[in-house]
């Protein structure tokens, strides 16, 4: 699996796995439960990730939306 997209913003997550699925990019979402450790301030990003095979293709539906990836380089 390959990290697509990492951000503060659970509802950029919640629009980009929806955008993903109904491309038939299967995507899972890591860190959720981390909230239980920062006291659910929201300062540690969750990370969408998907296969490798559909990582270019998932890069494509984010660019097309305007969605930025917000990962390291």
């Amino acid at each position: 699996m390959k990290e697509l997209l990492r951000s503060n913003d659970p509802t950029i997550i919640a629009f980009a796995s929806a955008l993903l699925r109904g491309e038939g990019i299967d995507c899972f979402e890591m860190d959720v439960n981390m909230s239980v450790l920062e006291g659910s301030i929201g300062i540690l990003p969750r990370r969408l990730m998907v296969r490798s095979v559909d990582l270019n293709s998932a890069e494509r539906v984010m660019l097309d939306n305007e969605i930025a990836l917000g990962r390291p380089a």
